[in-house]
This record gives structure tokens, C-alpha cells and sequence, in this order.
């Protein structure tokens, strides 16, 4: 079975779904739970399987879809990629248990199996076309998540985040056939396997405009400042399960598109475009921090902070070394769970109170303290408090960005001190004080089927900031692959000094991109 394990993983949940149909309404929550619990156990079945010695693809299937042109079925996983899989199997399987929606919940339901096949397949394709369909294929469970079962402006926000997405995307997909055209002119054969695209050395102009395109494409998708304007719409009119969804794995695609793509295709490019990155990733921090801040809706609050901490994966993913990109892809994962945390919880007071208003809360710890202290923990968790998960990943991006700007990474850090402010804000006007609203005086606190999805996700959380270790060996081997590709690739002075030479330093057991392929 391990031999076709990807594939597995990608169709399993939308064959599922199809049988969906045919399951009963009263059944079909319990379905659904199985399913994804079905697919979570693979996925960790995946990572016991995986060797973290091995930096290089594993797991490996190839099938010929259209030879002439050179577009095969290849999937493959590496560190990189591994564990935000299992994210993504796991945010599912937490959100059809946590699912309160009462409405049409079984079109929900086969709603978010096949999402969870195109979110899998954006991950473990090694192939450029295959690729874009599962990236593309995604907009479309989402679109339908947002605009079917979301809040009063719901068509607005549903429309608006696929245009957006669906523009920067047909960018991207011209910069991919210019991609397979240039290495039809280098190899006269046609092919649009990410891996034979490592092999590729442009000269730096075609570099720049490539990357451009490519950018456009994975910036809006994070998103990145000024094409972040889609996702307060997003998530403000989206439910609570497309809320979570979309802050733990959809904004993922984005980032790990750059370390996938934009770094190891175009080293001299990436280095050119280094610090207008991070200029517009410190612009990212502050600006909806502060935008955060002067929000009067909790979800509001949320949503801005996760366009923030998203600020900082950017920056950790430019610095272009391997901490600052291992610490991307380690706080790729702390956002989703502690953003995907912070959205369940403000599902669970929302479906009590029907309303999202700070104004309209006050004193809910002595109401409801287990709900409180979960709360507070995924708060201080948000802010990078040391222990949590978050600091881990936002230490090592901003150390990894230290060594390329002490200034900017100072401008970052201090940027990062306006999150704890905003959260502390929203928290106190919450949490503390006395209830002044007797609407909030009989609430009832989290129940059974809410801590069976909180606690978990509280684990993970201190868990893995007290020990990040099993996630940091196999997402470093595959890091430092890349950087060396990078290093190796780099063609221009700059990108030679501002990209380590890993094999100079440290010793390195690998398998390179090219001896995986």
C-alpha cells in the first residue's frame, strides 16, 4: 500500500464523498468523521514510513498523462511537504467533529472531502500541470463553503476571494509554460516535472520575470500586502469550518509554493527580490496589526493577526538560509494550529451568542473558565509566548533573517510586540471584568464534543514548543537540499554570498533533487 500511498491519500477522501451521497442525513456526520479519521491515520502512517535521513523525495509515483507535452501524474514527499499533509488531514477530521452548522450539513460534509483531496494533491504534486488543476480545483469546494452556508455578504466575499485567487493563478500559469518552454529549448524535450526544472539555469533577466509571474500568483494566494484585501471578506462571512480551513491549510499553499518553486528555480531572482519581500512582510506585521487593533469583531481581530504571523513565515522563507526557511515551514504549521484554534474558538462563543462583538462580552472567564483558559493559552500561543509553538517558528525565521538584515529583523521583532498588545486588548475586553451583559451570565461552558477538538489542538501546541524535534530533523534535511541547490544554481556574486554553501560548513546526508528524480 505504501507504494501508492500519495495517491491514496489525494482520492481516497473524494471517493468517499461521492458514497456520501447515498449515506443517510442523520448518518452522515458520523461519515464523515470516519472518513477523515481514516485519512488522518494514513497520513500518519505516511510519517512513521518516512525516512528523516533521506532529504529528498520519497514515496515517489509517476504516470505518463500526456508524454508529448511531457506532463506525467508524479507525486512525491519530502520534509517540506510532509507535515503540513498531515495538517491538513488533521484540521479536516477536527472540523467535521467540531461541525455545528445544522444547515444542509451533509452537502458540507462531501463539501470538505473533496477539498481535502485537492489540498493533498497541491501538496504531494511534482508535477507543474498537476499541480495547478489540485491549486485551481481548490477554489471551487471553497468558493461553494463561503457562499453557501456564510454571513450576510457572503456572495460578495465568495466572489471576490475567487477572482482574486483565479487571476494571480493564470499568472502563474504563463510563467509555467514559459518554465517548460525554456527547458524544451535547453534539452529538447518537453517536460513540466518540477524536479528537471531544479536542472534549469536561466540567465538572471528571465529569472526576474519568472519569478514575477510565479509571484503574483503565490502572493495573493498567502496573502500577501496590497493583495491582502480578499481575506477579511473571507473569513468575516465564511462559517466557522471554512474559517479554520482556510487559516490552517489554503494560506499554506502560498508559502510553500516559494520554498517549492521561487527559491530553488530562481536563486539569483530570489536574492534580488529579498528585501522588497521583507519590506512588504514588515509592512504585512504592522500594518494589520494595527488594523487588528482597531477591530470590534473578534473574528475581525483573528483574521488580521493571521494575515500578520503570515508576515513573518514570508520574511523567515526570504532569508534564503536554512533557518530561516526551516523556521517558515515550522511556523506554517504553529499558524495553522493556533490560528485554526483561535477560529473554533470564536465558532463556539458565536454559536452561543450569535453574535462575533467584543462590545458585546465582558467578564466570560467566571462564566466560562475552561473556555478561557483554552482561549488564553491559543492567545499567548498567537503572540510567540516561549514555550508554544509559535516562538519556535518565529525565533528561528527571524534568527534565519538576522543574518541578512540586522535591521529589518529588529523593525520585524518589534512588530511582533503589536500583536501581543492586540490580543491582550481583545482578551481583556472579553474575558475580564465584571458581566455586565445578562445575556452572558447563563452561558454554558465548552462541552464534550468541543474539548474532543480543543484539547488536542492544546497539546500540539505546548507540545511541540517545549519539543519541536521530530518536526525540525526532517523539515532541516530537506532544507538544507534546497539551500544547497540554491547555492549551487546561483549564478550572479550577490546570490552567491547571500545563499550558504552548506557543504563548506556542515556535512550534509542527502539525496539531492536531482538523484531523488
Amino acid at each position: 500500500m505504501l507504494d501508492n500511498i500519495l495517491s491514496i491519500l489525494i482520492f481516497f477522501p473524494a471517493v468517499a464523498a461521492i458514497f456520501g451521497f447515498a449515506v443517510a442525513k442523520d448518518s452522515i456526520r458520523a461519515y464523515g468523521v470516519s472518513v477523515a479519521f481514516i485519512e488522518f491515520s494514513l497520513s500518519l502512517l505516511l510519517w512513521f514510513s518516512f525516512d528523516s535521513n533521506v532529504s529528498g523525495m520519497q514515496f515517489m509515483e509517476q504516470l505518463p498523462l500526456v508524454p508529448a507535452f511531457g506532463i506525467n501524474y508524479i507525486l512525491g514527499v519530502d520534509g517540506i511537504s510532509l507535515f503540513i499533509v498531515i495538517l491538513a488531514a488533521f484540521f479536516t477530521m477536527i472540523g467535521i467533529a467540531s461541525l455545528t452548522d445544522t444547515k444542509d450539513v451533509k452537502n458540507m460534509i462531501i463539501t470538505l472531502l473533496f477539498l481535502q483531496m485537492t489540498m493533498v494533491g497541491v501538496f504531494v504534486a511534482l508535477d507543474a500541470i498537476v499541480f495547478y488543476v489540485f491549486w485551481e480545483l481548490s477554489l471551487v469546494p471553497m468558493l461553494y463553503i463561503i457562499g453557501a452556508w456564510g454571513g450576510p455578504l457572503r456572495i460578495y466575499a465568495s466572489v471576490k476571494f475567487f477572482l482574486y485567487t483565479f487571476t494571480g493563478s493564470l499568472v502563474m500559469l504563463v510563467g509555467m509554460l514559459f518554465m517548460a518552454y525554456f527547458y524544451y529549448q535547453a534539452t529538447g524535450v518537453w517536460s513540466f516535472a518540477i524536479l528537471d526544472w531544479y536542472r534549469l539555469i536561466l540567465p538572471e533577466t528571465f529569472q526576474l520575470w519568472l519569478f514575477v509571474a510565479f509571484f503574483v500568483g503565490f502572493a495573493i494566494k498567502v496573502p500577501m500586502f496590497p493583495f491582502h484585501t480578499w481575506l477579511p471578506y473571507a473569513h468575516g462571512q465564511a462559517p466557522t469550518i471554512g474559517s479554520v480551513i482556510l487559516a490552517a491549510i489554503l494560506l499554506k499553499m502560498g508559502t510553500y509554493a516559494f520554498i517549492r518553486f521561487s527559491l530553488p528555480m530562481f536563486p539569483d531572482a530570489s536574492v534580488f527580490f529579498m528585501f522588497p519581500i521583507a519590506v512588504l512582510a514588515i509592512i504585512m506585521i504592522v500594518y494589520t496589526a494595527m488594523v487588528a487593533y482597531a477591530q470590534e469583531d473578534v473574528k475581525q481581530v483573528v483574521a488580521y493577526s493571521s494575515v500578520s504571523h503570515m508576515g513573518v513565515i514570508i520574511l523567515g522563507t526570504f532569508a534564503l538560509n536554512v533557518e530561516g526557511v526551516t523556521g517558515s515551514i515550522f511556523l506554517m504549521i504553529a499558524h495553522g494550529v493556533v490560528s485554526g484554534a483561535l477560529f473554533l474558538l470564536v465558532g463556539v462563543i458565536y454559536d452561543r451568542r450569535h453574535t462575533k462583538m467584543m462590545s458585546e462580552f465582558g467578564g466570560l472567564a467566571s462564566v466560562m473558565p475552561r473556555f478561557a483558559t483554552i482561549f488564553g493559552i491559543m492567545m499567548m500561543a498567537s503572540v510567540g509566548m516561549p514555550l508554544t509553538i509559535n516562538f519556535v517558528g518565529e525565533f528561528l525565521s527571524l534568527l534565519g533573517f538576522y543574518q541578512q538584515s540586522h535591521i529589518l529583523t529588529l523593525l520585524a521583532g518589534i512588530a511582533i510586540i503589536v500583536g501581543a498588545i492586540y490580543m491582550l486588548a481583545a482578551y481583556k475586553k472579553m474575558f475580564f471584568g465584571e458581566v455586565t451583559n445578562e445575556k452572558n451570565r447563563n452561558l454554558p461552558d465548552v462541552n464534550k464534543r468541543e474539548l474532543i477538538a480543543l484539547v488536542p489542538l492544546v497539546i500540539i501546541t505546548i507540545w511541540l514548543g517545549i519539543y519541536p524535534k521530530p518536526l525540525l530533523d526532517p523539515i532541516n534535511n530537506s532544507v538544507e537540499s534546497v539551500i544547497q541547490l540554491m547555492h549551487d544554481k546561483s549564478i550572479t556574486d550577490e546570490a552567491k554570498s547571500r545563499i550558504p554553501n552548506l557543504i563548506d560548513g556542515v556535512k550534509i546526508t542527502r539525496t539531492s533533487a536531482q538523484e531523488a528524480h
